[in-house]
């Protein structure tokens, strides 16, 4: 399953992951009313999203299921930028996160508990 999903793609599923289970024609008014996209440009994208893997299409009424959990799309993201930007050190993608900016103690705990734990 490819898990890269595009911004485009992103927008079904952030209506997912929000509602669950949902018809692809709901999807299709939700976008409309908050992008203007027509009927058949949401359909392609979920279309889009069925080909990856991402959803499936339960009958009757074309209603869409979710696959893959946010996190595990977010994972995939954080996962993709890390070895594209940083050579697949996470701990420079931390320092950049951090850059200048000075932590409080509660911070610097969270990210040993975060540490050790991992």
């Amino acid at each position: 399953m490819e898990k890269k999903l595009y911004d485009s793609e992103l927008k079904v599923m952030e209506i997912l992951w929000r509602q669950g289970e949902v018809k692809a024609k709901n999807i299709a008014d939700i976008l409309n009313q908050q992008i203007g996209w027509s009927k058949t440009t949401t359909y392609t994208v979920i279309k889009k999203c069925i080909d990856k893997g991402a959803i499936e299409r339960r009958e009757p009424d074309f209603m869409c299921h979710v696959l893959i959990s946010k996190e595990e799309a977010q994972k995939y993201e954080t996962d993709e930028l890390i070895e594209k930007m940083y050579d697949g050190h996470p701990d420079r993608l931390v320092a950049a996160l951090i850059g200048d900016k000075r932590l409080d103690k509660a911070g610097i705990q969270r990210l040993k508990e975060l540490i050790e734990n991992s």
